[in-house]
This record gives structure tokens, C-alpha cells and sequence, in this order.
């Protein structure tokens, strides 16, 4: 499989991702380029905004926003070569990254889906939950997230094409369950979120709790329906040929989409958490431009 790669990278330049022959074609370069920028500043500001808080480092919830915001300042990095540059990910690939960029997606789901859980015994088994469930776990979860994507991409991308490409049918298949998984929690999640805090007595744990879950809930729901239509082509295409194909990624209507998410996860974050706001304000933007932040 790397030889594709490789004989792609030997041939020359890679040529853009269009012509430049008709309005389409910049339209497409110019909103490549202006989502790159802003998944890059939103989730960029994100990541600083909570490693320079001290107060949101302590803190487990945030400890999976960093890691999904590192994912989607790396996504928004990505697309200035997959949106702006003639690439095709898949088999075979043409001036592809050995599916290094578009497995970031996975360790967001994957990330997304221990947050879930996470959630879940935080605000149902609350005495458990402080007691097991320490900042070291939850590092460890989520460099685990990174272990588990990329080491299966190594094995995958040494592998002759036809064992390949068996090996990524199966991970699609293993991300059928993880997404019925992700939609179970989301809804078990609305239900605890709806019920079991309404009978809590009103206070600061409360309230954090209660802005966690609508955060991790809104995340997942914009996750799903931004990703699954990729999904759902990819599953047509490998199983039955009958998936929609596109000229390289810039065009891919499916992988603009999924990409999405590292615009929207981050945006979320900043609108659901008034103390990341605060931490990003005091931190990023606030030092850019003091003169605003004093008005």
C-alpha cells in the first residue's frame, strides 16, 4: 500500500485541488481556505484557553475538550493540504498522507465516546466516580485514543493492499458499533440530564454538571449529523458499490462535512462553558486586542 504513496510523492508537485475554470472552482478554494483558518484560531484558542487555565486542567471534562480541540486544530491544519491540493484518500490514493489527516476523526469519536461515559458515572455514581476515576485515568484515556487509531493505521498502511483493505472494512464495522453505542449514551444522557438533576437540590456542582452534559450532548448530536452521511457513503461503496465518488477531498461533499466538526465541537465548547470563554478572553484575545477587552 505505501508504494502508492510513494510513486504519487517521486511523480512531481501536487497540482491544486481545481483548475480555476470556473467560479465554482475559486468559491471552493476560498471556503477551503477560510475553514482551515477558522477551525485553526477556534480550536487553536481552545487548546490555550484551557492548558494556560490551571482551574480547567484540574478539571476531567476539560481534559477531553483539549484533547478533541488538539484533534480539530490538527483537522483544520489538514485541510490546507486536503482542501487545497488534488488528493484522494482511499484505495487507491493519489497524493495521499497514508490516511494520517482523516484518521484524526477517529480519535475525536473515540474521545467523544469515553467523554460520554465519563459523564455518565460523574452524575450517576458520583462516590465511585471520585474515588476511581482520577486525572490520570482520564490522561490515560485519552492518549489512548491516539495509541489506538495510529497503531492500527501502521499495521494497516504495512500491509499488502488486499489485507488492507479487509482491515478497513472491519474498522468500519467496529465504528457501526461505536456510533449505536454513541447514540445510546446521548440519549441516556438527555434522560439523566432531564430527570435525575431536576431532583438535585440547586448549587455550584449542579450547575456544572448540568453545563457538561448539555455540552458533550450538543457535541455528539452535531458530531453524528455532520459525520454519518461519510459514514453512510463509505459503508454504500465497500459493501455495495454503489457510493457517491468525488474528484479528491476538496470536492468531497461527505468529507466537508465530517471536517465540519472542527469548527462546530469547538464552538460549542466556547458557547456551552462561560469559564472557558473567560479563560480564552484572558488568555488569547484578550491579550490581541486589550483595547476591546477594556471597553
Amino acid at each position: 500500500m505505501l508504494l502508492f504513496n510513494i510513486t504519487d510523492t517521486l511523480s512531481g508537485a501536487v497540482p491544486l485541488a481545481v483548475d480555476f475554470d470556473s467560479p465554482e472552482d475559486y468559491l471552493i478554494f476560498i471556503f477551503q481556505l477560510l475553514f482551515a483558518s477558522t477551525a485553526v484560531l477556534l480550536a487553536g484558542t481552545v487548546v490555550i484557553g484551557i492548558l494556560a487555565t490551571k482551574s480547567l486542567r484540574l478539571q476531567n471534562r476539560f481534559i477531553f475538550m483539549l484533547n478533541t480541540s488538539i484533534c480539530d486544530t490538527l483537522v483544520g491544519m489538514s485541510v490546507y493540504y486536503l482542501g487545497l491540493f488534488d488528493v484522494q484518500e482511499g484505495y487507491p490514493p493519489r497524493n495521499g498522507t497514508f490516511y494520517i489527516l482523516p484518521s484524526l476523526l477517529g480519535v475525536n469519536i473515540m474521545t467523544f465516546l469515553f467523554a460520554q461515559f465519563d459523564r455518565y458515572f460523574a452524575i450517576c455514581y458520583p462516590f465511585i466516580y471520585s474515588r476511581f476515576i482520577t486525572r490520570r485515568v482520564i490522561i490515560s484515556l485519552n492518549v489512548y485514543c491516539w495509541f489506538h487509531v495510529y497503531v492500527q493505521l501502521i499495521v494497516r498502511n504495512f500491509l499488502p493492499l488486499t489485507k488492507a483493505v479487509l482491515m478497513h472494512a472491519f474498522s468500519i464495522v467496529s465504528l457501526q458499533i461505536i456510533v449505536v453505542t454513541k447514540v445510546a449514551m446521548t440519549i441516556k444522557l438527555y434522560v439523566v440530564a432531564r430527570y435525575q438533576l431536576g431532583r438535585d437540590p440547586p448549587s455550584a456542582e449542579r450547575e456544572n454538571k448540568k453545563e457538561s452534559l448539555r455540552i458533550i450532548i450538543f457535541v455528539v448530536m452535531s458530531f453524528l449529523i455532520l459525520w454519518c452521511p461519510s459514514f453512510v457513503n463509505i459503508i454504500l461503496r465497500l459493501v455495495m458499490r454503489k457510493g457517491l465518488t468525488f474528484k479528491n477531498e476538496a470536492t468531497n461533499l461527505f468529507a466537508i462535512m465530517a471536517r465540519l466538526n472542527a469548527v462546530c465541537t469547538p464552538a460549542v465548547y466556547v458557547w456551552g462553558s462561560p469559564a472557558l470563554r473567560e479563560a480564552m478572553l484572558r488568555t488569547v484575545w484578550g491579550r490581541m486586542c486589550p483595547k476591546g477587552r477594556k471597553r
